[in-house]
């Protein structure tokens, strides 16, 4: 049976999951349950994602996630494949860390409770897996339901809270989170029972809305699939640029900032340290590709990308120093 595309548009939102290649486990320690949530932030700034819910569990995580320009496939990709080069590096292995390709329900942004009962069901599984004793649903460190209800001394600047809280008429405030925490203080001692249909569509569908919602999808599927003469190609989605236009902005500023033109940066070193800090301050904001970096940047070979741009700055002070130039230009002119 032929792979469904993947559904990419601007303000889709996700339920994602994947687990663990043989079903192993994806994290084994805290410090990799860490860097995952690093990576997770570092692709939420590259490509503007924003997270309602989380979770990870032993062998498997889920998000409810957000994609406010259709770049789930790109993100996904630099996301998954950065934090398996990480566990692999940590723990001295190689080869796939992941079981294939990962679950991304799309889901009805404007159905009401839709938010609220899929960040229960994203909440409530450690309760589900029995990991917790009764009533101690804040004790799980691994889900962003502390950052729901306040425990967390600082909130990620990616994980948002109110369009769950809302759909609850509830406000993002110290007495009003405690409603919540005493909501799902009852949820959990329901053992974690979900709504069934919401729940069951999540599992075995592809698409959680409405008819009417459905029908806009296929739609969507039907025109990707015209755009590519009648093939539907794996992860084909809906053609768009997935964030070359804001690094070219980013990379005009930033040799506006530094005095640089096209003809210099073909004279330059390839790794010189000005390229290097506008590699890297470009990469840290998009997912453009290493290739497209290397051609506009005159680096050569894709492979010195990562090789430069993937090095501790503090090999080379000046490249701090641009860093810190570039950043402080982008606070100014937003």
């Amino acid at each position: 049976m032929p792979r469904r595309e993947r559904l990419e548009f601007a303000g889709a939102v996700y339920h994602v999951l994947d687990r663990g290649d043989r079903r192993e486990a994806i994290f084994r320690d805290d410090r990799d349950r860490e860097s995952f949530l690093t990576t997770l932030g570092e692709a939420c700034a590259r490509a503007g994602w924003r997270v309602h819910a989380y979770v990870l569990m032993g062998n498997h995580y889920h998000l409810l996630l957000e994609t406010p320009e259709a770049n789930l496939v790109k993100g996904m990709h630099w996301f998954q494949c950065t934090y398996t080069a990480r566990f692999n590096r940590r723990h001295r292995l190689c080869g796939h860390l992941f079981q294939g390709r990962y679950k991304a329900v799309v889901v009805d942004p404007q159905e009401r409770s839709y938010f609220a009962a899929l960040s229960d069901y994203i909440h409530l599984n450690p309760v589900r897996a029995r990991m917790l004793g009764e009533g101690r649903l804040a004790d799980y460190r691994w889900s962003s339901y502390p950052a729901y209800v306040g425990i967390l001394p600082q909130r990620p600047t990616w994980l948002t809270v109110e369009t769950v809280l809302g759909e609850l008429g509830l406000a993002d405030r110290a007495g009003e989170r405690r409603l919540y925490s005493e909501r799902m203080k009852r949820r959990a001692e329901e053992d974690g029972v979900e709504r069934a249909g919401v729940v069951e569509d999540l599992r075995r569908g592809w698409c959680l809305g409405g008819m009417d919602f459905r029908k806009r999808m296929l739609g969507l599927l039907d025109a990707a699939a015209d755009q590519l003469g009648g093939r539907k190609a794996v992860d084909a989605g809906v053609a768009r640029d997935h964030g070359e236009a804001s690094a070219s902005r980013m990379l005009s500023a930033a040799l506006s900032a530094l005095e640089l033109t096209a003809p210099n940066m073909e004279q330059m070193r390839k790794n010189d340290p000005r390229k290097v800090a506008v590699g890297k301050w470009i990469k840290k904001a998009t997912l453009v590709s290493n290739e497209w970096l290397a051609a506009r940047l005159c680096m050569g070979h894709p492979s010195r990308v990562s090789r430069y741009c993937g090095g501790a700055t503090e090999a080379d002070p000046r490249i701090t120093q641009i860093l810190c130039k570039l950043e402080k230009m982008a606070r100014c002119t937003t």
